[in-house]
């Protein structure tokens, strides 16, 4: 069975957001149209407490943009944003979200973030995503939403580690590009670990 994962479509990485992806808002109708063609979709919520460490305010004199060590682990530090109970946490408004199965909540620990939908960054915590699937006897997986190359990223990378036939909906999805590069080696890393790139396009033709 095949599955929908929608990654983080929230307010503060829309245009306007506290952590804005540059037309971060464009990939709702793309997403609405593509919900219209699955029967089993998930969605991932990043969902953090107000001192978590991945925030540049709760590390005195640091920015966002530096790179600290958290816990053990190599940490980008990002304005405050998605803090739990906020507007900016919550779904954009426009997001057709009738048909979910299940939302999962990730980046609740303040001690460790958590990009991928599956596991936090040092897979020390686990969202059962990928047990609920599994159960569920979903087998493929197509992934879309926020950011490339940091949340869809990394969900991608753990859907195709734990041995789902793995898709990345490129034109559903936008990059954050701390360097004007990433998207590109993003795309690039997830194709090497064996993903499959794609488009809604493409997909909506096969479906």
């Amino acid at each position: 069975m095949k599955a929908l994962i929608i990654v983080d479509v929230q307010n503060d990485f829309i245009p306007g957001g506290a952590l804005a992806v540059r037309d971060g808002d464009k990939v709702v109708p793309i997403i609405n149209r593509l919900q219209r063609h699955f029967d089993f979709i998930v969605v991932t919520q990043d969902w953090h407490p107000a001192d978590h460490g991945s925030f540049a305010a709760n590390h005195p004199g640091k920015q966002p943009g530096e790179l600290i060590d958290l816990h053990g682990l190599q940490q980008v530090l990002w304005p405050v944003h998605c803090v739990q109970g906020s507007n900016g946490a919550e779904f954009h408004p426009g997001l057709v979200r009738d048909t979910w199965k299940r939302v999962f909540r990730k980046g609740t620990d303040r001690d460790v973030d958590s990009y991928s939908g599956f596991f936090d960054n040092g897979r020390r915590g686990n969202t059962g995503m990928g047990e609920f699937l599994k159960k569920a006897g979903v087998d493929s997986v197509f992934v879309c939403g926020l950011a490339t190359d940091f949340c869809v990223k990394y969900t991608v990378l753990d859907a195709v580690s734990l041995e789902f036939d793995t898709h990345l909906v490129k034109d559903a999805c936008r990059a954050v590009n701390l360097d004007p590069a990433d998207e590109v080696k993003a795309i690039e890393q997830m194709q090497a670990a064996g993903a499959t790139i794609t488009t809604s396009e493409e997909i909506l033709r096969r479906l």
